[in-house]
């Protein structure tokens, strides 16, 4: 036999082409993330009981979680920061982001180092000041 036949050998006609072989892509590329798909995926498979298995979506949608979260927070904080005339996010304005929205305030309920506390005088306060002013002045 030749090597001129269409299957095996050397000839160029059989098998594929060099040029075809895909570069490699990550799973995060994949799914359009920022975030790591296979270390969610490594953490997963850590975390969960000796025999469990978890599937492939699981690290893809856990990823896709953790991202949005991130960038909901990155933006409260970057509008905290240029309404202080800011250009660098610190603990405080986290913390102003996080408290500063019903949601995440419910969702995240730890304690943020140099956070400070949210600016708050109680409404019986401020009306017996305004009260006790107007009765000195009249």
């Amino acid at each position: 036999m030749s090597g001129k036949s269409g299957k095996g050998g050397k000839g160029g006609k059989g098998g594929k082409a060099a040029t075809s072989k895909k570069t490699p892509q990550s799973r995060s590329s994949k799914a359009g993330l920022q975030f790591p798909v296979g270390r969610v995926h490594r953490f997963l498979k850590k975390s969960v009981h000796h025999a469990q298995r978890v599937g492939a979506t699981a690290a893809v949608y856990t990823s896709a979680i953790l991202e949005y979260l991130t960038a909901e927070v990155l933006e409260l904080a970057g509008n905290a920061c240029k309404d202080l005339k800011v250009k660098r996010i610190t603990p405080r304005h986290l913390q102003l982001a996080i408290r500063g929205d019903e949601e995440l305030d419910a969702l995240i309920k730890a304690t943020i180092a140099g956070g400070g506390v949210i600016p708050h005088i109680h409404k019986s306060l401020v009306n017996k000041a305004n009260k006790g002013k107007k009765g000195k002045f009249v």
